[in-house]
C-alpha cells in the first residue's frame, strides 16, 4: 500500500534583518576587521579601508530592518574613529604628539570614504523619513 501523498502548504521564510544593535555592532566589527588589518600591514589606512567604509554602509542600509537608516548613516564615522584611535594608541603608547599626528592622518587618508558613505547613508535615511510621511499622510 502506499501512503497518500500530503500537500503541505509552502512555508514562507521571512527574511530576517539586523536590529539597530546588530547593525551597529556588524559594522564596527567589520571596520575594526579591514582598519586593524590594514594599520597592521600597511602602516596606514587606505584604500581597503576605504571600501570597507562604503560597504558597510551600504550593508547596514541593505541588511537592515526598516527604520534602522538613520543607525546605518551614523555608526560607521564614530566607530571608524573609534577603532583607529585606540588601534593607534596600541601600537603608538601613550604618546599625545604621535598619537594626534597619526590620529588625524588616518582620519584625513579615509575622508574621502567617510563622506561619500554617510552622504549615501543620510540620502538613504532622508528618502526612507520622506516615504513614511508620504504614507501616513495618504491614509
Amino acid at each position: 500500500m502506499t501512503s497518500p501523498m500530503v500537500e503541505r502548504t509552502p512555508s514562507k521564510v521571512s527574511a530576517i534583518k539586523l536590529t539597530k544593535p546588530g547593525v551597529i555592532v556588524l559594522q564596527s566589527l567589520f571596520l575594526a576587521l579591514f582598519a586593524l588589518l590594514e594599520l597592521i600591514f600597511r602602516h596606514g589606512i587606505g584604500i581597503i579601508t576605504g571600501l570597507a567604509i562604503c560597504l558597510v554602509v551600504i550593508g547596514g542600509i541593505r541588511f537592515g530592518r526598516p527604520g534602522t537608516s538613520y543607525v546605518a548613516a551614523v555608526t560607521p564615522p564614530i566607530a571608524f574613529a573609534g577603532v583607529v584611535l585606540l588601534a593607534i594608541i596600541g601600537i603608538d603608547g601613550l604618546h599625545p604628539s604621535k598619537v594626534g599626528l597619526d590620529f588625524i592622518a588616518s582620519l584625513a587618508s579615509a575622508a574621502p570614504y567617510l563622506i561619500i558613505g554617510a552622504g549615501y547613508g543620510w540620502l538613504n535615511f532622508f528618502q526612507s523619513r520622506k516615504k513614511q510621511k508620504e504614507l501616513l499622510t495618504s491614509a
